[in-house]
């Protein structure tokens, strides 16, 4: 038996004692602004028993890594009920000012969580500011290194920023949580995950910060090929001899290893101020494809561009130009890239990084390395790298049911200017 519960915006809720509540009419107020009497019918479907989204069967080249990176805070442990509710605040629109784009609008599913425009659409039409990033296995981003510019220093900060943000969801947490309390399908989904019905932020915080991650990726070939092997190094049974090729290229020949497979930095989620021990550096990490710091990786030349990175929060000199760099997990699903979204195929971001570094001067010291303006690759081994490239992509992120819109709706919303037809 499932949970069901119906939505009607100008109606009324019906809920099934799935969750221990009788199943009776409730009024239901529309949450949704500017809707012009519009109606929308939502309905939730969760299963009785909540997905396996804590209990994770690492694959053994995760482990070393995952102990060393993950950054799930102590007092905010991941559990089934708290990434369930955690996943109907991610699918709700309710959470931006007019009801008409949820946290899913720009981090879909089916793109590996994240959004295939340039620039995503926020809630009144206007474009965000920079390029939606994957949010596939930001559950071991370091601690202060979440967004472009890792303005925030965790992920239950992250989460927490969109709906706020004049642009992305223009909500107001102090009206929000009173919205979400007066919510029918909220109380039951809040008891399961906090042992009470209150609402708060910090509760929706850690609820959607729990349902991001679990949002982890380790079944793709690259993955599958390394257990085979038994070393990064060798070369994978189920890649092909371009595969392989590629890979070597990465590793070696152009070096790329040296920035998306960096050593984890140590650190104890149970002490997050500790000092780095530069004589604990462990081994290079084989499982995430991340690097550790922000960067400029050449794709601009002036210090005087518009958007400064990292250094328009830290305001040094030395970061101007400077911007995290996402996990390399699904690149080939992830486009656009770059925190603008300049480059829309993989190719052309490595014809980048081939032939058309700038000379910034912040410029990464890994980069300036290279003779000319890029690795200077022939045909072979760059089209080799993008094959490789593509071996790293998990295609069961994309329609595993525990990640996926809980909620299904009929309707629409009018908004002045703009219409919306409910999915």
């Amino acid at each position: 038996m499932c949970l069901l519960l119906a939505v009607c915006w100008s109606g009324w809720l019906l809920t099934c004692d799935a969750v221990g509540f009788a199943a009776e009419p409730l009024a239901s107020k529309s949450n949704v602004a500017g809707q012009g009497g519009a109606a929308e019918t939502r309905a939730l479907n969760l299963p009785d028993k909540p997905f396996n989204y804590s209990d994770i069967d690492w694959p053994e080249h995760f482990r070393s890594a995952v102990e060393r990176f993950d950054n799930t805070p102590p007092d905010n442990p991941l559990t089934d009920h708290g990434a369930t509710l955690g996943r109907v605040l991610f699918y709700d629109k309710s959470l931006s000012a007019n009801g008409t784009v949820s946290c899913a609008s720009c981090h879909k599913q089916e793109l590996s969580f994240t959004d295939d425009e340039p620039l995503s659409v926020g809630f009144d039409g206007k474009k965000v500011a920079r390029n939606s990033m994957s949010l596939v296995n930001a559950r071991f981003y370091q601690r202060g290194r979440f967004f472009w510019d890792e303005r925030a220093r965790t992920l239950e900060q992250q989460v927490l920023m969109p709906i706020e943000n004049p642009i992305e969801m223009g909500h107001d947490l102090d009206k929000l949580i009173p919205q979400l309390a007066s919510d029918p399908i909220y109380p039951p989904l809040f008891i399961n995950a906090f042992g009470s019905s209150d609402v708060t932020v910090d509760r929706v915080a850690k609820a959607l910060a729990q349902f991001v991650r679990s949002i982890v990726s380790f079944q793709s070939r690259y993955d599958i090929g390394l257990a085979k092997s038994g070393s990064y190094r060798r070369p994978f049974p189920n890649f092909t001899e371009q595969e392989n090729l590629g890979k070597d290229v990465f590793l070696r020949r152009a070096n790329c290893a040296s920035c998306h497979m960096s050593n984890a930095l140590p650190f104890n989620p149970h002490r997050p101020d500790e000092p780095y021990d530069s004589s604990k550096r462990p081994p290079r990490q084989t499982a995430f494809f991340t690097m550790t710091t922000p960067a400029v990786n050449g794709v601009d030349a002036d210090t005087d561009e518009v958007d400064l990175g990292v250094g328009a929060i830290s305001s040094a000199e030395m970061d101007r130009g400077r911007f995290k760099s996402p996990s390399l997990r699904n690149v080939e699903l992830t486009g656009p890239f770059m925190h603008d979204g300049r480059f829309h195929t993989l190719d052309q971001v490595v014809e980048h990084y081939n032939w058309s570094i700038k000379p910034h001067p912040n410029l990464d010291g890994r980069l300036e390395n290279f003779s000319a303006n890029g690795m200077g690759l022939p045909e072979v081994p760059k089209v080799a790298l993008v094959a490789f490239l593509k071996t790293l992509t998990d295609r069961t992120i994309l329609t595993d049911e525990k990640w996926s819109d809980p909620f299904v709706r009929t309707g629409s919303i009018d908004i002045p200017g703009q219409s919306a037809t409910a999915e």
